[in-house]
């Protein structure tokens, strides 16, 4: 009888079993999330009593396949992702993912990664084709066999704070970034954010005011997956922090015309071993190893292909249509320029400006690892980098940017190498989750048309 990635899941929990009950008894956790990450980035799962811990490492819990597309239902009422007689989904526990939430230490957590249960014919113990957190595993750790190389990231998280007391004033045409008085506003919640960030384990590294309420927090980089799992755990220290303060904590792309939009910058480098392949360890002068220039030849081939996971809303857009406000408006790439797609902002760092604060990260990085291996495996050229200002509008050899959420959508479903790195099952599913959002969205009657077209008749 062969053996399931479920069964092989089981295997690594019975041999961890014993530590990990110590530890979970020994922290005085009482209850435990078992949770994992939906397509749209949104966190599900399960609590637990932590006295069935062990149970829970063999079975681990099950959920409703539609869990993975937020229940949603369609503009027609037909829920989305399998409908109500789908079978359910088993999610396992990653033992080295166990925490202790700081602001209620009788609570833990774990990430799950998420299978199809045991007894479905055909199917059972497989891998959840939706499940973005399970496919990062795997892609990355394909992309290492195939190259060598382990892609490493950190995200720069902005977003933005609302409410009583987080008000500042801005001089007409001045801006609000890097004011150390705005900083000052916003003591009680960088103090929480970044004592929580570290109580989970990360390092917390500096942090800036940017646009009013706008707050960027950064901790240090790791391979990309582990990465994503920490941007998923800041955005839920983010949310706690809010209860806490009797404010608001929104990961929205773009809150305001004329203000800069909330990025989540992917800050890249690929590794042998302990080597940084994209930088030459010889050379001080900012520079791009061949290498390094193939894989920027990758992203930029495809970034138009990629854009409906990178900017995943209907507010996505409305960050790169607002000009000059630090957003990419062109598929290039240049040395420290901070108007590019990709910019080369040290070396051995390449910064991809495109993903915002809404993005998924599984799903990004996933694609950013097919992009990579395009771009190596057929030395793809990223042309000569960006002289200038992007805004200026000199021309682009690559595909231009994707400016709405239906024409990201359909440039996804047009690249093959990133439709292609991802299971059919997943992809189906975003598209449709996307598609009814942008038909939502068509559809709805918004304060813009009203103060354009209500009396302005005749």
């Amino acid at each position: 009888m062969s053996t399931t990635p479920l069964d092989e899941h089981r295997q690594r929990n019975a041999a961890a079993s014993a530590d990990l009950l110590a530890r979970v008894e020994e922290s005085g956790v009482e209850f435990l999330y078992y949770q994992t990450v939906s397509l749209t980035g949104r966190v599900v799962g399960k609590v637990v009593p932590a006295r069935h811990l062990a149970r829970n490492l063999e079975r681990g819990v099950n959920l409703h396949r539609t869990a993975m597309s937020d229940l949603q239902v369609d503009r027609f009422g037909n829920l989305l992702g399998g409908g109500t007689e789908a079978a359910e989904f088993t999610a396992m526990p990653d033992p080295e993912t166990f925490a202790v939430l700081p602001w209620d230490t009788t609570v833990g957590r774990f990430f799950c990664r998420v299978y199809e249960p045991a007894h479905r014919a055909g199917v059972g113990g497989e891998a959840l084709a939706t499940d973005g957190r399970t496919h990062l595993r795997r892609a990355h750790e394909a992309f290492t066999e195939a190259t060598g190389l382990r892609l490493r990231s950190g995200c720069e998280p902005e977003m933005t704070w609302t409410g009583p007391g987080m008000e500042v004033h801005v001089k007409p045409g001045s801006s609000s970034s890097y004011h150390i008085d705005c900083l000052e506003v916003m003591r009680p919640v960088f103090q929480r954010v970044i004592r929580y960030g570290q109580a989970l384990g990360f390092d917390m590294i500096e942090g800036d005011y940017e646009d009013p309420g706008q707050l960027e927090l950064n901790w240090l980089f790791d391979d990309c997956d582990v990465t994503a799992d920490r941007l998923v755990t800041y955005r839920q220290i983010c949310r706690q922090v809010a209860r806490e303060l009797g404010v608001t904590a929104s990961f929205m792309p773009k809150p305001a015309t004329g203000v800069m939009g909330n990025g989540c910058h992917h800050n890249l480098s690929l590794w042998r071993g302990d080597e940084n392949v994209l930088a030459d360890p010889d050379v001080t002068e900012m520079h791009l190893t061949e290498t390094g220039r193939h894989a920027v030849g990758g992203i930029l081939t495809h970034a138009a292909g990629m854009m409906a996971l990178m900017g995943p809303t209907v507010n996505s857009y409305k960050r790169y249509w607002d000009a000059g406000q630090f957003a990419p408006s062109q598929i290039n790439w240049g040395f420290d320029n901070k108007t590019c797609t990709v910019r080369l902002s040290a070396n051995g760092r390449l910064e991809f400006k495109i993903p915002d604060a809404s993005v998924n990260p599984y799903l990004s990085h996933a694609a950013l690892l097919a992009a990579i291996r395009d771009g190596l495996d057929n030395a793809i050229d990223p042309g000569a980098p960006q002289s200038g200002s992007s805004y200026e509008g000199s021309p682009s050899k690559f595909e231009p940017l994707p400016l709405s959420l239906s024409d990201a959508l359909d440039a996804f479903e047009a690249d093959q190498i990133v439709q292609g790195s991802f299971p059919a099952d997943l992809t189906g599913l975003y598209l449709d989750l996307k598609r009814d959002e942008w038909a939502r969205f068509c559809g709805h009657i918004t304060d813009w048309e009203r103060d354009m077209y209500m009396e302005h008749l005749p």
